[in-house]
């Protein structure tokens, strides 16, 4: 409920007629509803994909994918925001791997790791993404320089609704359906996804993909 109470609040501020002088103000409020407007619909979309999972009923349209095209167009479309907060993202490997995927759903896999890197970083972001062909399978390692996750929290970080403690950092917004939607969505790709992270210390995920 949080965006529905942002958007009415900006909204109202707008039509304030002592605003009508302050064009500066009215675009920071524009933008303010624009933001919150796009964070409902990706919680929308995540509620609506996370139910269909739970019923069973998510449908994957596999076809064959080139997984390092799939992935450095994911992360050249984060390389703004992360340069906007002084920060990076490392496509240190990436083996020419095609396998079959669904390319949505993958392609948000990968879109909730760096959205997750990004936003709990204390410091400019730093992240290296690496893609790396195995026997039989591949392997896709996202590593960041974030505030990491305790070890009591890293038990239930693929939990629906589940957020992590996120002390002095107030700027996260979130739902607790990423990490889950993550979890589900290498599930159906019959894939295993495994963290490594110490506070203060960053964390490092890997999918993990082989034929059966």
């Amino acid at each position: 409920r949080t965006p529905i109470s942002t958007i009415s609040l900006a909204c109202e501020a707008v039509q304030d007629p002592d605003l009508k002088n302050d064009p500066e103000t009215v675009s920071s409020f524009i933008s303010m509803i624009d933001q919150e407007n796009k964070r409902l619909g990706k919680l929308v979309e995540n509620v609506l994909q996370t139910a269909l999972i739970d019923k069973g009923k998510l449908k994957l349209n596999l076809e064959q994918c080139e997984i390092n095209q799939l992935l450095k167009q994911v992360v050249d479309s984060f390389q703004i925001r992360y340069k906007d907060k002084g920060g990076e993202i490392v496509l240190e490997k990436a083996d020419a791997i095609s396998w079959k995927v669904d390319k949505i759903h993958f392609a948000n896999v990968i879109f909730n790791l760096l959205d997750n890197s990004l936003k709990y970083s204390e410091e400019k972001p730093h992240v290296i993404v690496r893609l790396e062909k195995l026997n039989h399978g591949f392997l896709l390692e996202v590593k960041d320089n974030g505030i990491g996750i305790k070890k009591e929290d890293q038990k239930r970080i693929f939990e629906k609704l589940y957020r992590v403690p996120t002390g002095d950092i107030h700027s996260v917004k979130g739902f607790g359906l990423g990490l889950s939607y993550v979890f589900s969505g290498v599930q159906l790709h019959k894939g295993d996804i495994s963290l490594k992270s110490s506070l203060g210390k960053g964390s490092t995920f890997k999918i993990t993909i082989k034929h059966e």
